[in-house]
């Protein structure tokens, strides 16, 4: 079987959609043998160190557009010709398009669909932002044999604002990089504390600083936490950063490599995620590895993702966020047993596991 992935934000994106892809690929290559072909179709090579993070094999290859012109064109239409020509028999979608045409041809689509916040929630969007969205949403699930929900929340959301039926979505949890699991060094560690100046006591939060992401939250939660206990937000600044309240106790970092944050993770004490809304919630997942309690913030599918013991509070409640922090801090007595509940939690998104029901879906879809 020759399977083919759109793998533009694989070379391109450091985080979310992007580490979504590579940890996908790379478990597909270590379950696969030489019957399964992978082919990557990138509009470019993008960041050579991301496209490093993938697994050399001779069965993996990444292929480019011969021009260099429209790549945009070629990603959501060129792309069809180049699929029949290398014999691929699948295509997966891995961020939520798939190409026009390509049910004609008789390729296979399947796609992953992360969530549909841009039709939940416009507010947060641009309003022309939402309409391109939604028409390539509409569009590429014409195109979809299958369709990859990465959570139950998510496939409510096709169902109810997509008119799809439940038997055309195939609800498949993200799987976590194993590094997020992996004690550092010493050495690693002093070098990323020394790196970007971090505290020594800090509670983290990793995304995109947002509005939906709703940051202000725990910095809010910040004044009624001991003074000695920082809060790093890792993850790229948009426009709602600057509007944030600031102080020496909140240390807002972008452009941290995949392994500073996994050292990051190891070395806060409190994963804060207070989110609106999200599609599934991966860093969650990698907080938990990493051997931290995680406090979120109800309202969509986090639950799904931190499992029954970790805490959940509501988004605009400051004081609650503060108090579900404080009980998870260093040196209280639950919080051992909470790390370990929620650790055997997210076992059933260990990396293999996801491979195979993602193979799965392929096979299905051939038939």
């Amino acid at each position: 079987m020759t399977i083919g992935f759109d793998a533009k934000r694989i070379v391109r994106n450091g985080t979310g959609l992007g580490s979504y892809g590579r940890t996908l690929v790379n478990d597909l290559i270590r379950r696969t043998g030489e019957e399964v072909t992978l082919r990557l179709y990138a509009p470019d090579k993008g960041r050579d160190e991301l496209r490093n993070q993938m697994i050399n094999s001779e069965r993996a290859s990444f292929c480019y557009p011969q021009s260099s012109f429209f790549k945009s064109f070629w990603r959501s239409h060129g792309i069809v010709k180049d699929l029949q020509k290398d014999g691929v028999q699948v295509f997966h979608g891995l961020s939520g398009e798939l190409p026009i045409g390509l049910k004609k041809t008789g390729i296979k689509g399947v796609v992953t669909i992360h969530d549909l916040i841009f039709m939940r929630h416009p507010e947060y969007y641009h309003w022309i932002d939402t309409k391109i969205y939604e028409w390539k949403f509409r569009q590429t699930v014409k195109e979809a044999d299958r369709i990859i929900a990465i959570s139950e929340r998510t496939k409510q959301d096709i169902m109810e604002l997509g008119g799809v039926s439940a038997d055309k979505i195939t609800v498949i949890y993200q799987s976590y990089a194993p590094r997020f699991s992996e004690k550092p060094t010493p050495e690693q560690v002093a070098a990323v504390r020394e790196r970007y100046q971090l505290p020594e006591r800090f509670i983290l939060n990793v995304g995109t600083i947002e509005q939906r992401k709703n940051l202000r939250l725990a910095i809010e939660a910040l004044d009624y936490l001991p003074e000695d206990i920082h809060l790093v937000a890792v993850g790229r600044q948009t426009k709602y950063a600057e509007q944030l309240p600031k102080g020496p106790r909140v240390h807002l970092l972008s452009g941290v490599d995949d392994a500073s944050l996994a050292v990051i993770y190891s070395l806060a004490e409190v994963f804060v995620y207070p989110s609106r809304y999200e599609g599934f919630g991966i860093p969650i997942i990698e907080a938990i590895a990493a051997g931290l309690p995680v406090v979120a913030c109800t309202g969509s599918c986090l639950e799904e993702a931190g499992g029954p013991t970790s805490l959940y509070v509501d988004p605009d409640d400051a004081k609650g966020m503060a108090s579900a922090v404080q009980s998870m801090l260093k040196g209280n007595a639950d919080r051992e047993q909470h790390i370990r509940q929620s650790q055997q939690y997210i076992e059933r998104f260990k990396g293999t596991d996801v491979a195979a029901q993602v193979l799965k879906v392929y096979e299905e879809v051939r038939r």
